[in-house]
């Protein structure tokens, strides 16, 4: 990674190669909100397929996809309703906003320099809404901060139709919504957000060696898409830090150019958000054990990490800038199952267009591919290196008589010649 790298070079790179674009930006934007371009879409999807892959290698897993909107009522069973609020402090000379656990509010406004602070108040980061037209008749609503709470509430659905048998899992990848009193540092924290969440369902005597089993696989799994392992570490969460739901709980972190900051939480639950739900819903959540021919309330380890999070410390970890014939260039190194592009077909000139057009065309079936035909070659190399395209396929004078093209490594700058019809091997040994 460049030793020199910024936040501004990342959202400068976003934007102009197509990854990320301010939400609504003709009209000025929306703070903490953000739209994905065709490259960011792209590379988000290859998270997230490479993230279920993950979950579900070692352990039965399901997938649900649950609903955004949830009533008041599961919010209170969850403890969001008591629970889910910030600090927060004005400035009252230039109405600058902080969040006062953020901030020494024994000095003056880093905004403005004066010290005219008004008294700290807790701010409720959940937004709310009216189910219904009719007013006085319209039930609250909330748009949901996490997406564990749809697993708990399905707990029993998915048991009686799924017939899965403990111990399993239940995963999900799905927005959040939390009115961050200030977003920042572009995508790490947002307004709208998505998760990664994975919710594996245990008995209580199990619970803790399945913690550090999960912990482990984790780990694992930054390792196999190509994390620095120098930048990632684990932190322990000290009993006076636990959330509300948390027995015990450890942090993945991750060195950004701004400080050590959460990546992935691991959360040993116990028995507390079932439970919950039981007592306020009335419903039975409890599950049958032919063994002891008793019934018991599963305890939950939970992995959880935000899909933006991740995508943003992709981006940090395999920025690097390097000398290439002189030249600067800026080259993202992902690994190339998360690459928005796996290969790009490069003609020569604009004689061999045709000929390059049909190998894109039959590359593209099977492989997210780009045909680039503007601008010399160096350039073009250039512009698949910033996005992280992995190889590119150049059709050059020759291929039409040997049958050949030329291959370059993105990360080694080095080429070699192989035969057009062994395009796809090559393109399927570098995905393995």
């Amino acid at each position: 990674m460049a030793s020199d790298l910024t936040l501004d070079k990342i959202v400068a790179l976003c934007k102009r190669r197509g990854f990320v674009f301010p939400s609504a930006e003709i009209y000025g934007g929306i703070n903490g909100v953000y739209d994905f371009g065709p490259l960011g879409a792209q590379m988000r999807n290859n998270i997230k397929n490479f993230w279920i892959k993950s979950i579900k290698s070692n352990h039965d897993v399901v997938l649900i996809d649950g609903s955004i909107l949830g009533p008041e009522k599961v919010w209170t069973a969850s403890g969001h309703i008591d629970n889910f609020s910030d600090p927060m402090v004005d400035c009252q000379q230039c109405k600058k906003r902080y969040r006062a656990d953020e901030i020494d509010i024994n000095k003056s406004c880093p905004n403005c320099g004066r010290k005219n602070w008004t008294d700290v108040r807790q701010f409720h980061m959940m937004f709310k809404t009216q189910l219904g037209a009719l007013e006085g008749h319209s039930q609250n609503a909330y748009l949901r901060p996490e997406t564990a709470q749809a697993i708990f509430i399905n707990f029993k659905n998915i048991i009686t139709s799924s017939r899965v048998k403990m111990p399993f899992g239940i995963a999900q990848i799905g927005k959040a919504f939390r009115n961050e009193i200030t977003p920042k540092q572009f995508l790490f924290r947002m307004r709208e957000f998505e998760q990664m969440e994975m919710e594996f369902f245990c008995k209580a005597e199990d619970s803790e060696q399945f913690f550090t089993e999960w912990l482990k696989e984790r780990i694992a799994f930054y390792d196999s898409i190509g994390v620095d392992k120098n930048k990632l570490r684990q932190k322990e969460h000290s009993k006076e830090d636990l959330a509300h739901y948390a027995k015990m709980a450890t942090d993945i972190e991750y060195n950004f150019p701004f400080g050590w900051k959460e990546l992935e939480g691991i959360h040993h639950r116990s028995d507390f958000d079932l439970k919950q739900h039981i007592e306020l819903s009335g419903k039975d959540l409890s599950v049958f054990d032919e063994e002891s021919k008793q019934s018991y309330v599963p305890y939950v380890i939970e992995c959880s990490v935000g899909l933006d999070r991740l995508f943003l410390t992709l981006l940090f970890d395999s920025y690097c800038e390097d000398t290439v014939e002189g030249e600067t260039r800026t080259v993202l190194k992902l690994n190339p199952k998360i690459s928005p592009i796996k290969a790009a077909i490069l003609p020569l000139t604009k004689k061999q267009v045709e000929s390059a057009q049909k190998i894109y065309n039959e590359l593209k079936q099977n492989y997210e591919v780009t045909l680039d035909v503007s601008g010399s070659i160096g350039k073009r190399y250039r512009r698949q290196d910033e996005i992280g395209t992995p190889i590119c396929f150049t059709y050059d004078f020759d291929s039409d008589t040997d049958n050949k093209v030329t291959v370059r490594d993105r990360d080694t700058t080095k080429q070699e010649r192989i035969s057009i019809d062994h395009i796809s091997d090559y393109l399927n040994k570098i995905l393995k």
